[in-house]
């Protein structure tokens, strides 16, 4: 080997490349908002050059696409990190609340950037397409959340799980902003509270 390949830098490969440019769309739109984003700034980020970002991304549609799975799967990982696997729905609710707990501590960024697209979605269908099934699917985690509560007495058999999952994730969301942090433990309880079987906690 010569020894100016032994000092060359390596090759990016295609998924590195894709996440370092979902990324840097993050930072900006936590920045400036979604009507700041520019791909002249990500591509200056990310080191790359117009053209070449264009070849990942070459849609505002794709652009969004990218940065919508980069949150669906740092979602995911974060709660591969707590399996949920035989707690009961009471039990699961907690875990839902320790895992937002962890997000807003270590990662902001993640509600901060869905608020974004979210808000953003209601102006614009082409992001709704992309935005809204994903949110959909978070509330529809919670909505499983609380039928599985109910089927095991941990809920009251009286609550609208689809309901109780759109307050849930509604106040979530206003959690993460900063203002709203000192709340987040609080929140929790009453959501427990308003939701809970007072029996079934008895008999624990």
């Amino acid at each position: 080997m010569r020894p100016e390949q032994a000092h060359s830098p390596k090759r990016e490969s295609g998924d590195e490349r894709r996440a370092a440019v979902a990324e840097a769309a993050r930072a900006i739109i936590i920045e400036k908002g979604l009507e700041g984003l520019r791909t002249r700034d990500i591509a200056e980020r990310v080191g790359i050059n117009i053209a070449t970002l264009h070849y990942h991304v070459p849609t505002k549609e794709a652009l969004v696409a990218l940065v919508a799975e980069s949150l669906r799967d740092d979602f995911k990982a974060q709660a591969l990190r707590h399996p949920k696997a035989g707690l009961n729905g009471a039990d699961q609710l907690r875990q839902e609340f320790n895992e937002f707990r962890e997000i807003v501590a270590e990662m902001p960024e993640l509600i901060g950037v869905l608020s974004e697209l979210v808000d953003r979605a209601r102006r614009d269908k082409s992001i709704a397409d992309i935005i809204l099934p994903m949110q959909a699917y978070w509330t529809e985690q919670f909505a499983t959340v609380y039928r599985l509560g109910i089927a095991d007495g941990s809920f009251r058999n009286t609550i609208d799980p689809a309901a109780a999952a759109v307050i849930t994730t509604a106040a979530l969301y206003d959690c993460w902003r900063p203002h709203r942090r000192d709340q987040l433990d609080g929140v929790f309880a009453e959501l427990e509270r308003a939701f809970s079987n007072p029996s079934h906690a008895s008999q624990g």
